[in-house]
């Protein structure tokens, strides 16, 4: 086990707006934010390519911050990715079958287990179908039914049952509104989704015309997350670190702000 100087961790995850092409201008405030973050580990969302992922790894080693990356592809052209700094192990990494639900194309769940000192947690991070209409929250509804599925099989899996459970990323749902997706994605009633409450006064998604809400989610397992400092999840408000308007951090680097939170390692 590697020794840590400090006694917790951050983990963090961020929607990258890979949708968009990413420019060298955009990809370098893209490391300037994940550099200013310096989480242990970070799983982000909508990343255009393997490629976006390596150049945000290789612009961090320019800071003296080295990070190993996690990089499954996924059927569509967005994707999801993470990056560790040494000493953060990630093994058994996979796409979830089927947790692309009745949305063929849709990104599937990347699911994968994390130790981080005596921090051990399995995590899934997800970026569901997006859209605010009737027809949207229907297919959500697949893919989080599915999702909740893979999570109470999980944790009737032998030896799996006292591991934490993490779930991050774009969830596309907005607390109060998207009710059955957060209601199947919980599994039989196993995940706590901390970013409901906590950042229940905040947004994370900037819209033009300065519109935003909170699509993005943040769920740890009820039991067996006693690691977790409670009060510790933060929307980071990088726009405002890097000396940016909202609607100008928009433009030159992301439409999402990440969240970050914190666990005991020692």
């Amino acid at each position: 086990m590697v020794s840590f100087a400090h006694s917790v961790a951050r983990v963090a995850t961020w929607n990258l707006a890979g949708y968009q092409y990413v420019s060298p201008d955009r990809m370098r405030r893209q490391v300037e934010g994940l550099a200013l973050l310096d989480a242990e580990m970070v799983v982000l969302v909508e990343l255009g390519s393997e490629d976006h992922l390596a150049g945000l790894s290789s612009g961090l080693a320019a800071f003296g911050l080295e990070y190993a990356q996690l990089f499954l592809a996924q059927p569509g052209g967005l994707h999801i990715g993470v990056l560790a700094k040494a000493g953060v192990a990630l093994e058994n990494a996979r796409l979830v079958p089927g947790s692309q639900g009745a949305y063929e194309s849709g990104r599937r769940a990347l699911a994968f287990d994390v130790r981080i000192g005596a921090f051990a947690a399995h995590v899934l991070g997800l970026h569901l179908k997006s859209g605010r209409g009737s027809a949207d929250q229907a297919l959500r509804d697949t893919q989080c039914r599915a999702i909740g599925a893979y999570v109470d099989a999980y944790r009737a899996a032998e030896g799996q049952s006292r591991r934490t459970i993490l779930m991050m990323g774009d969830f596309n749902m907005i607390p109060g509104q998207d009710v059955s997706n957060f209601h199947h994605l919980g599994g039989a009633d196993v995940m706590d989704f901390v970013s409901s409450w906590d950042l229940q006064d905040r947004f994370s998604h900037i819209l033009d015309l300065g519109r935003a809400n909170l699509l993005d989610g943040f769920a740890i397992s009820r039991t067996y997350a006693t690691r977790y400092v409670r009060g510790s999840l933060r929307l980071f408000p990088m726009h405002w670190t890097m000396e940016l308007g909202r609607e100008a951090f928009r433009d030159r680097v992301s439409d999402h702000l990440p969240f970050t939170a914190s666990f005991r390692i020692t």
